[in-house]
Order: structure tokens, then sequence, then C-alpha cells
């Protein structure tokens, strides 16, 4: 994908659509067609606010489905994550991501190329992470031959020392950098997080992943994933090459609240000063 022609910028805001318990999920209601009628109705709400607000583009994520499945999420989740990104994507022509929680690549690459999504978020591309699932390995090698399959041109966000986890390391080694996940991997860009879900990115980590991206001579973008609000996304433009903002655009700044549209606007116009 071209990063720049895809969301019409070259540092992009890109808002979450969070999807509350998916059927099926321990927190979902017990009838499942109203846990997908609720899904839907706020994925189709929030996509609303989001646009509204100026985003240059959306992902949505099963982040309700918690405890979430390692790398293999089940078919009726896919399905429910496919009708979730549908009905977005008719309620917008923003581009649109897809994340398959914990980290199932090849199903988010699969609902992008059925509904026309534009880019995956990939929590482990490369390497190795210690996880709540457990741990859980990148499968960049499985994950590009698989878009090569689709014949489709999605791009693959992939994280580095993802949120929510901590590195394999033994005596130094690192089983997971930037060089691999963008030089080795292919990742079409990389992202930088918090250590959890709104959690800033340190300033001094972001720097390094960027510092890291400059020394290899490439060109790969670097998203901050985490922890970006009003009073900072000025900031973090000043280093990164876009955001993915979720909580802080939510009512009330709670992360599974529905997206309210002043301070998607609020923080856009923050982001538009340095851009």
């Amino acid at each position: 994908m071209e990063f720049e022609a895809t969301f019409g910028t070259d540092a992009p805001v890109i808002g979450m659509v969070h999807l509350p318990p998916l059927p099926g999920a321990p927190k979902a209601p017990d009838d499942g067609a109203a846990a997908m009628r609720d899904a839907l109705d706020r994925a189709a709400a929030d996509a609303r606010a989001l646009d509204r607000g100026g985003v240059d583009g959306i992902m949505v994520e099963n982040f309700g489905d918690a405890p979430f499945y390692p790398d293999d999420a089940p078919k009726h989740v896919v399905a429910s994550v496919t009708r979730a990104a549908i009905e977005i994507a008719g309620e917008t022509d923003l581009p649109l991501g897809v994340n398959v929680l914990r980290n199932d690549a090849e199903a988010a690459l699969s609902v992008a190329a059925a509904v026309d999504a534009d880019y995956v978020r990939v929590n482990v591309h490369t390497g190795a992470r210690v996880t709540d699932q457990g741990v859980v390995q990148g499968r960049a090698h499985e994950t590009l031959r698989l878009r090569d399959r689709l014949g489709v041109d999605v791009g693959v966000f992939a994280d580095t020392d993802v949120k929510h986890s901590a590195p394999l390391s033994a005596e130094g080694y690192t089983a997971e950098s930037f060089a691999d996940t963008a030089e080795r991997g292919l990742a079409d860009a990389v992202i930088a997080s918090g250590r959890g879900t709104g959690e800033a990115v340190d300033t001094e980590a972001l720097e390094a992943v960027v510092a890291d991206r400059n020394a290899h001579g490439l060109d790969t973008p670097v998203l901050v994933g985490s922890g970006v609000r009003a009073d900072t996304v000025s900031d973090v433009l000043a280093v990164a090459d876009g955001a993915i903002v979720g909580t802080a655009l939510k009512e009330g700044g709670e992360t599974t609240a529905p997206v309210d549209a002043d301070r998607v606007a609020e923080l856009v116009e923050r982001a538009d000063e340095v851009r």
C-alpha cells in the first residue's frame, strides 16, 4: 500500500472502533442475536462520530472479547468482525483497518480482503512475546504469503514491543527488533505503544524506534498505538508518522464508552497544528 496516498496525509490520525463483546464471548449477552445487533449499532455510531470528528482512518477490533484467543480466533469471531467491518464501511469512506485479537493475522487479513479494507494491525508479526495468552509468535512468513495469494493491497501495520506483553530475551538478545519487523518481516508500518491500553509510549522509547528505523536506512512509517491524547498529539506527531487513538476519543475518556465526536474534533484540530 501507499501510506500517504491511502490516508491523504503523511501523519494520519486513525480512530478506533472497539467492538463490545461479540456473540460467544464471556461478557456478551446470552442472546447472541442481541449481542450482534448491539455490536453493529455501536460500530456504526462510532464510525459516524469518528468521520464527523475528522480522523483520517478507522481501525476496528474485537476489544470486548477478552480473554482473547492467542492466534486462531474461531470462525464465529471472524464472521462477527467481518459483519462489523461491513457495517462500518457502509457508514464512511475513510480507510479501514482490521485487528483480530489477540494475534490472528490470517483472520484480520482475510476480513480485510473480504470487505476491501486497507490495512491490518498485527500485534506480533516477527519474534515472540510473553502475553496473558501465553507465548505469542510472529508469523510474518505466513501473513505475507497469504496476502500474495489473496491478491490484495492490504497494508500490514505491525507492533514492536507491543502493549500487554514482554519480550522473550536471552543474554541481551531480544527476539524482536525494528529491523526484524520492517526489513525482514516487510511490515508496511511499525507501531510503538505504551505498556497497556490507553498508556502513553515513553518518549525516549519512541525516539529509539525512529532512530533504529533511520539507522537501517528505512522509510517505514512509525505510528504510536496507545495513550495519545489531545494535549499530547502534537508532540507525538513531531516524532512519529501517525497515531492510532482510541481511549482519548471516547466519552469521558473511557475505553469502552462510545466515541465522542467533539473529543475527536479537538484531537484532530491539535494534530493539524503540526501537519
